[in-house]
Formats: structure tokens, sequence, C-alpha cells
């Protein structure tokens, strides 16, 4: 009888695990014209912030707890304990609670309010952490200790799970492929902020597997170049990326240059980007585009860069991102020209 329950259980989950992957992932390629330098160009940006949280981590947290759950290192009843700048804590949370489990989030407590916000509300137990008290890594040590006193604990580790850079390069990357191809393109570079690094390795690896020369390049805020430098230097703006060391899964010897953009330029790409477009995305997204117009700088104006809208703007309307933003001389946000965009499907 206990083996048919145990059974029972594992299809359950199964189920359930088939009905989250229907709300994550496969959304649309987005062809962002611009005119800039006095030219028109084209940016392809993955439309991340139309799965299920509304952010690009909803992918990375739904790839870790499969496949935990299918080696059985997340166990039924487990508590899922995990440090994050929020999105990745609002997956996780999310997605732990329709599974079943408890959800233990330990975060910096100057993330945006909406982040607290929501995290509360889809069920998660929320700890925060000041600078006091270690900040980011503070946040890592907090869940250590938990996991230390308890025997039912399961630790994502998002920084140093390879688990999360394999839901990128098997799911992001090959769409982005595919819609690429489907409108007779191929990528010539891509860009994308680092979190974790999972988004720019992962699909990274996916898209020199289909052309070594494929240029990958990180992005960090210009305020805070902590790739650059290997240590936290400085504050920035930009929630979710440049957090306050370099993740282990981020093998920098593995890809280009490292881009650098302004926080405040940023917000105003984002800004106008709603605004001008309807594209209602995170500061990070606005730091993307802009990084994205650099790598064609770099490539050629006519160069096939892609990257990532990575969230929406929803979680940073009481931030920087809800208020004007004084311009700098050096801003490139300002003299963009947003002409338009197309949405590509993304193929079956």
């Amino acid at each position: 009888m206990a083996d048919t329950i145990s059974l029972e259980s594992r299809l359950d989950l199964n189920s359930r695990f088939d009905s989250l992957s229907n709300l994550i992932g496969r959304t649309p390629l987005l062809a962002v014209h611009v005119r800039w330098k006095g030219e028109e160009r084209v940016v392809y940006a993955k439309a991340e912030h139309y799965s299920l949280t509304g952010s690009i981590k909803d992918r990375m947290a739904y790839n870790i707890l499969k496949c935990a759950s299918a080696s059985g290192e997340l166990k039924p009843g487990d508590m899922i304990a995990e440090a994050t700048s929020g999105n990745a804590g609002i997956s996780m949370a999310a997605l732990g609670r329709a599974l079943g489990h408890k959800v233990c989030i330990f975060m910096p407590d100057w993330m945006s309010n909406e982040r607290k916000a929501l995290l509360k509300s889809i069920g998660a137990d929320l700890h925060l952490v000041s600078k006091e008290e270690g900040g980011f890594l503070g946040s890592i040590a907090a869940t250590e200790k938990l996991a230390a006193e308890r025997d039912d604990v399961f630790l994502p580790c998002q920084f140093s799970n390879r688990d999360n850079c394999g839901a990128h390069e098997v799911e992001t990357g090959q769409e982005l492929l595919k819609q690429l191809s489907s409108i007779g393109k191929s990528p010539d570079g891509f860009v994308a902020g680092v979190g974790t690094g999972g988004t720019i390795m992962g699909v990274g690896r996916a898209l020199r597997e289909a052309n070594a020369k494929v240029s990958i390049h990180p992005l960090e805020p210009s305020e805070s170049p902590t790739l650059t430098t290997g240590y936290k230097v400085g504050a920035h703006r930009i929630q979710g990326i440049s957090d306050e060391f370099i993740p282990s899964i981020v093998e920098l010897d593995k890809v280009d240059d490292v881009i650098a953009v302004s926080d405040g330029d940023s917000i105003i790409m984002a800004q106008k980007l709603a605004s001008q477009l309807g594209l209602a995305v995170g500061i990070s997204s606005g730091a993307n585009l802009l990084g994205a117009l650099k790598v064609q700088d770099k490539l050629g104006s006519n160069a096939i860069v892609a990257t990532v809208f990575a969230d929406d703007n929803k979680k940073y309307l009481s931030t920087d991102l809800g208020r004007e933003e004084s311009v700098k001389p050096e801003y490139i946000a300002p003299n963009v020209e947003l002409l338009g965009f197309e949405a590509i499907q993304c193929p079956a």
C-alpha cells in the first residue's frame, strides 16, 4: 500500500510540474526598432516579463526544482530556502507553493517594497537582512545556517547551481535561435545583465554551439563594476544584477568583454520603453537594450544582437523608475528614438 501511495504521489507531482511548464517560457521575441546615431537599427529581446511571475527567473526556479525533485534532493514536505534580490525569490516562492512546499526567503532589506509585498502575498516566509547583518552575503549565510539546523531544508543555491545555466541553455537559448531562424536570421551577439550569471552562461553556451563566433557579453552597472574589479565597488540602482560577488557559475574566461551601462541611463531607457511603446519592463531591461546598442557599435550597426527584457516594471514603481531621472551628458537613452516593435511568436 505504501508503494502505491508513493507512486500516486509521484504521478501527482509530475502532473504539477507539467502544468507549471505551460506557464513558463516560450516567450515572444521582440524586434525593437530604434534610430540612433542617425541610422535605424533593430535589437532583438526575449519578452521574459510575460512569464508566470513576470520575470526570467521562473525558468531557473522551475528547472532547479524539477531536477532536484527528480534526483530526490528535494523531497515532499521539504522547506525551500533561498537568498535573493527579489525576482528569484518570487519565482521560488510561487513555484514552491504550487508544488506544496513551504518557502523561506532571505533578502537584503533595501530591495523594493513591491518585491517584499509580492513575496509575502504568495506565501513566502520573508526575512530581511540589513547591510550591518551582511546584506546579500549575509542572506546566503542565513540559508546555510537554517539548513544546518534542520534536516528538511532544500537550498536551490541559484548562484552555484548548474541547473540554473541548464534552464537557459536548453530553453531560452534554443527558443531564441528558433525565433531568429523563423525570420531568416541568426545571432551575431548576445548581451545580458549578470545577477546569478545563469542567463549569460546558459544562453551563451546554446548560441555558441550553433555558431562558435557569436559574441557573448555580460553587462554590469558602471556605478558598481563587480565583474570588472572582481569585488563589490560602489552602489547602483539596477536591482537584480551586480550583487556583492561574482557567482561561481560565471566563467568570465568563456565570454567576451563586459559591457558597462549607467543605472540612470537604464532608468530613462526603461521609462521610454513603457511610455512610448507600452513595454512595461524593469530597469535591467533598459540596461540590456542600451548594452545591445553598445555591442552593435562593436560588431556593426547591422549586426543581429539579442538580449532579454528580464522582468516587468511593477516591482519598481516605488523606486526611481517611477520618478523623473536627471539626464547626464554621457547618457545614451535620451538620444535613442524608439520607432516601434514586432513580436515574433515562439514555435511550439
